[in-house]
């Protein structure tokens, strides 16, 4: 029996065996660091004097990583991934540093946005890589397990976060992760040194205006983002204006089509912008409702979010082993499972509904995304030639990053028009059943299409 006759067994073969162990361990460092910053950082702000810039560590993060995933695309599709996945990992590491001994707010600002140029040009390599060394057969298998790589950080993340910093301070948040970042490089450098160049006949093809875009992009979601995180009427206009630059960027960052639906490639990237806005929207309102509604302590509230992330995972593995299924089929099982939980959620929103009900919920909805997002990124990568396989991986990043801060943002603007933080049940319910409509629309797109890459 060969390797590609069973789907998974390439990713531990012996000439892959470190290299998915040092993409496992790229993802989960990058995913304890973005889940522990939330939990360490009044502490930093409080040593740093930097109590009215909260979310600007978050910001220039985000927009950092948008450009980076942008252009490491490009670069992955004119000279490969390995150059993209020796620098990303490095200005990521660098950031770890940097972040650790920051003495000033500017310092810390320039830290994290180190880290999101690191962490956003990684992932878009590493989504290339994935293509590039296991076979077709296997590649679900590959885009489960760095699904499931999330899922310990979600576990422990921010409680170990939580501890690092009561006992040891928050520096060690960013400069316990440095050594595990060093081991990552490291196990993925022989790999690196196998990889072929790109031959002559799949250089990339020219991108007029890409950087401007792509900082156009940047702009525009963290000023959706910063509207979504401070909802009033003023951020409103923030929010449209973020919105007005980061239309016209689209439509040289995505391909063309896309929110139209067309057919192939944009049809899969609308899908996985349409999957994480319906799932991440409500998310960002599951901790609030259980507070204010309910009366649940902080971490009561956080327990549906880790039982989702097991669901997303548990279902990212199951999917890699079922190669044989059509990646449409799975699609649209994955879209319906995630609509009907998020509109069951409207009844959690509710002050007479059951609270305990939102963690079998979520655990159903992260089992939808399980379902649906690695067989996007199988589709996606399928539907693209080599020479565009970072043009397209970083799309399905942007569509992932405006999707989620757009309907994030909507769900703001809601509580601050229908309700309020203290009693948010008029704008919750509806936000639920808005975010089970968008996810709807993803089985709408797939309700009939067995198309698959040829």
């Amino acid at each position: 029996m060969t390797i590609t006759e069973v789907p998974g067994r390439a990713l531990w073969s012996a000439e892959n065996r470190a290299t998915t162990l040092g993409v496992l361990l790229l993802i989960t460092i990058g995913a304890f660091e973005h889940l522990g910053v939330s939990t360490a950082m009044p502490s930093m702000l409080a040593d740093l004097d930097g109590g009215a810039l909260y979310s600007w560590p978050f910001t220039a993060f985000l927009a950092a990583s948008v450009v980076a995933t942008v252009l490491g695309g490009r670069v992955c599709d004119r000279v490969g991934p390995g150059p993209v996945l020796m620098v990303g990992p490095a200005l990521f590491l660098a950031g770890l540093v940097v972040a650790g001994t920051a003495q000033a707010m500017p310092t810390l600002l320039a830290a994290r946005a180190l880290q999101g140029v690191g962490l956003g040009a990684e992932v878009v390599a590493i989504y290339v890589l994935v293509a590039v060394v296991y076979p077709e057969r296997s590649r679900p298998a590959a885009f489960g397990l760095l699904a499931a790589a999330w899922v310990v950080p979600s576990i422990v993340g921010p409680t170990a976060a939580g501890l690092v910093t009561e006992r040891f301070g928050w520096r060690w948040v960013f400069l316990g992760l440095v050594p595990l970042a060093v081991l990552g490089v490291v196990l993925l450098v022989p790999a690196l040194r196998r990889l072929p160049p790109p031959s002559p006949d799949t250089s990339a093809p020219a991108r007029r205006g890409l950087p401007l875009a792509a900082v156009a992009a940047g702009v525009g979601i963290s000023a959706v983002s910063w509207a979504a995180q401070h909802p009033s009427v003023s951020t409103l206009w923030l929010g449209l204006g973020g919105l007005a630059a980061l239309v016209p960027a689209l439509r040289t960052l995505l391909p063309t089509g896309t929110l139209r639906g067309r057919a192939g490639l944009p049809r899969v990237v609308l899908a996985r912008g349409l999957l994480a806005g319906a799932f991440f929207g409500v998310e960002a309102f599951v901790p609030l409702t259980l507070t204010a509604v309910h009366g649940f302590s902080p971490a009561m509230a956080g327990l549906p979010l880790t039982v989702g992330a097991l669901g997303w995972s548990l279902a990212s593995v199951w999917q890699g082993r079922h190669p044989e299924i059509p990646r449409t089929t799975l699609i649209r099982w994955g879209f319906g499972t995630l609509a009907t939980g998020l509109a069951a959620m409207a009844f959690v929103g509710l002050a007479w509904g059951p609270p305990w009900l939102a963690a079998v919920l979520w655990v159903v909805c992260g089992a939808g995304m399980g379902m649906s997002f690695p067989s996007l990124s199988v589709l996606a990568l399928g539907y693209s030639a080599e020479r565009d396989r970072g043009f397209t991986s970083s799309a399905l990043q942007v569509a992932d990053m405006m999707f989620s801060a757009t309907m994030v943002g909507l769900g703001g603007v809601l509580l601050t028009a229908l309700a309020s933080a203290a009693a948010p049940s008029a704008a919750v319910v509806p936000i639920d059943l808005v975010m089970a409509g968008v996810a709807a629309i993803g089985v709408v797109l797939f309700r009939r299409t067995r198309e698959a890459p040829s």
